[in-house]
């Protein structure tokens, strides 16, 4: 057998046998083993190796089996005849570190809540008690509408945290908000129709309902939120009235109401997109619109994205209860993809008070850091930049001076490793002017907004 062959590895999760047969394979491939040539007999292999015999005889059955190899009787075991040209060779796995392999988190990124501060301990001990609960039935597959005990848990919650009075038949558990919009459009709207969204807005909205061939109509925000044009015939809107998406101004209570009365007399839908409602620092969280809905016409979207991790990939909706039976029609076909382990963690998480103490953690922890991450930031950057004052969320807004570019800016900070996005990036109009936008929640102290702040002002003035 020649020597130059990889060792064998004892410490990789791949059996030695197999280890052995693409050694074998490699050889015969690269030519260091030749049709007709004898291989060493089981017994004198194991020997040198220090191995059982079982497991070179395994690895030689199944060398045999695929044809690389032909066992001659008393003339031994020999690489069989007719393999011509140049075999394919074993690729080079990389080692098994982790659950997957993705890029390190950057500082500034969005989207991210405190992952560090996230109570992975006690997660982990109510994930351990429901899989040793698990029954056959559990096994099987998950309700299409989610869990009875998940859409339980968020209708409670719900009616406490966000005033919201619904039933758990009326809550929906989806996969994201990309899920639930695209139910939402399947239940409710068909091809052609108009839907209001906001601009600037969050991107990936245009784009899903465009694909879903409904027509996006963008509308402009101020300091109140969203202006509702005087007169419109779309179908729906989709709106993010706690802290608006990404300017982080909260709809008027004026403007709540004008929209609500534009959707009575339309006939229209309201999409409550309440992505981070939780965190407001200015005052106690607002209740949401859905609260205020007596005709039935708000769509309540939720996520716990923000408040737990994004990783979970759980959210939900709530839809008005005269639209119920239309929703779970829909669901049959679009819904049922969300693990019922992971719902049973969330359920027993929030059940249990978990839930309603981390919010109150993160709220507290979320204000303190967004502080000291605009004072470190202030104190480096100086006038080059200025930061919005924002009542809540998990952003910052950095208005740039014209006529800087944001997308520029945000290629330049890649480049030295710090996430921003550009606020141009989120307008169809870009009359929001140049900016950027940083997620705070993971940056902890102001010395570390500080020399983040060097790196940005570096990019800044090359």
């Amino acid at each position: 057998m020649p020597t130059s062959l990889p060792l064998l590895d004892p410490t990789t999760a791949e059996p030695i046998y197999r280890q052995l047969y693409w050694r074998f394979r490699n050889a015969i491939a690269e030519g260091l083993l030749k049709p007709g040539e004898r291989v060493p007999a089981a017994r004198a292999l194991a020997q040198e190796l220090g191995l059982a015999r079982g497991t070179i005889e395994s690895a030689y059955s199944l060398l045999t089996a695929e044809g690389y190899l032909e066992a001659r009787g008393q003339a031994g075991t020999v690489v069989a005849q007719g393999i011509k040209g140049t075999l394919p060779t074993r690729a080079v796995v990389p080692p098994y570190n982790a659950v997957r392999q993705q890029a390190a988190i950057l500082p500034f990124q969005m989207g991210l809540p405190a992952l560090d501060a996230f109570p992975r301990k006690l997660w982990s001990k109510i994930a351990a008690r429901c899989v040793r609960a698990t029954q056959f039935a559990d096994m099987a597959n998950p309700p299409v509408y989610g869990l009875a005990s998940l859409r339980t848990a968020i209708a409670s919650h719900l009616q406490v945290a966000r005033g919201i009075d619904c039933s758990p038949e009326q809550i929906f558990v989806t996969s994201g908000y990309r899920n639930t919009l695209g139910l939402i459009t399947h239940a409710l709207l068909t091809p052609g129709d108009q839907v209001l969204v906001e601009d600037p807005g969050y991107p990936p909205t245009r784009p899903l309902l465009e694909y879903l061939h409904i027509k996006p109509v963008p509308v402009p925000v101020d300091q109140d939120g969203l202006c509702l044009p005087p007169t419109s015939n779309a179908r729906a809107v989709v709106v993010t009235p706690a802290h608006q998406s990404p300017l982080c101004v909260s709809l008027s209570l004026p403007r709540r109401l004008a929209l609500l009365d534009w959707a009575k007399r339309q006939q229209a839908w309201i999409i409550e997109d309440d992505y981070d409602g939780e965190y407001r620092y200015a005052s106690r969280p607002l209740p949401a619109l859905k609260s205020l809905d007596s005709e039935g016409r708000v769509l309540y979207a939720g996520t716990f994205s923000k408040v737990l991790f994004p990783g979970m990939r759980l959210a939900y909706l709530v839809v008005p209860a005269a639209q119920v039976s239309r929703f779970e029609q829909v669901s049959q076909t679009f819904l049922g993809n969300c693990p019922e382990l992971t719902q049973a963690i969330v359920a027993s998480f929030i059940a249990e008070g978990h839930f309603a103490r981390h919010i109150q953690r993160m709220r507290k922890l979320y204000g303190e850091r967004r502080e000291a991450t605009a004072k470190g930031l202030r104190s480096v950057l100086g006038t080059h930049i200025s930061i919005d004052a924002q009542p809540g969320g998990m952003h910052l807004i950095l208005r740039l001076k014209p006529p800087m570019s944001d997308r520029l800016l945000v290629d330049r900070l890649a480049s030295v490793g710090i996430y921003a996005e550009a606020l141009s990036d989120w307008s169809n109009t870009q009359a929001s002017g140049p900016g950027l936008l940083l997620g705070f929640a993971n940056i902890d102290s102001q010395a570390n907004a500080e020399a983040l702040g060097q790196r940005i002002l570096e990019c800044l003035i090359t």
